[in-house]
């Protein structure tokens, strides 16, 4: 286990903070191609990746673990018994480990941009498995509803979606994408500035 120091472990309480104020409902944005009760934006990942670059990718899993703490406690749990933010930590350790990862190696803007398109990728891909075979039939148990309850409202929403695969791929996979792009950008065009701010070692050049 990494051992921080005390400059570090501030700067991952104020962004795990951040990231777990960015996780409440006001802040959550609704997609038209996704249905809003399963599927909302919100931009929790911002802080964490910013986090990742400027401390380290374990820094990183810290601040996404913390985040989801956080974000239980204030909002007192859910009616999934947590099921929800474990998938929100699993899918955003999935975007922020690998991205971090690639721009450690060699910190450049080029290797910060590759490794949010590869961080990306693998969102889309651990979103998928996730929601297909953990999250939606765990939210179909605890509503006590079948999976297919939520397929219609993906159906409701893009009259394709007709079973469990199309859900995934019209709906999962282009939502993980969405947001990937949208953190992805949002950190590019903020990191410089926040890495300063902080006093990290580096920003992208």
């Amino acid at each position: 286990m990494k051992k921080f120091k005390t400059r570090e472990l501030v700067i991952i309480a104020i962004l795990a903070s951040f990231a777990g104020v960015l996780m409440f409902p006001a802040f959550e944005i609704i997609v038209p191609f996704a249905p809003p009760d399963i599927y909302k934006l919100d931009f929790s990942e911002i802080p964490v990746l910013i986090g990742a670059f400027a401390i380290s990718p374990i820094a990183g899993v810290a601040i996404e673990a913390v985040k989801i703490i956080i974000a239980l406690i204030i909002k007192g749990g859910s009616i999934t018994m947590g099921v929800g933010e474990i998938a929100n930590f699993l899918i955003g350790v999935s975007f922020v480990v690998p991205a971090s990862i690639i721009y450690h190696k060699h910190k450049t803007r080029k290797n910060a941009l590759i490794g949010m398109i590869v961080g990306t990728i693998s969102i889309m891909v651990v979103g998928a498995a996730l929601n297909a075979f953990v999250l939606l039939p765990v939210y179909a148990y605890f509503f006590k509803i079948d999976v297919s309850v939520l397929i219609g409202m993906g159906s409701g929403v893009n009259s394709s979606v007709n079973n469990l695969f199309t859900f995934i791929f019209l709906i999962t996979v282009p939502f993980n994408l969405m947001k990937g792009v949208i953190i992805s950008v949002i950190v590019l065009l903020i990191y410089k500035r926040i890495s300063m701010l902080i006093k990290a070692k580096d920003s992208i050049e």
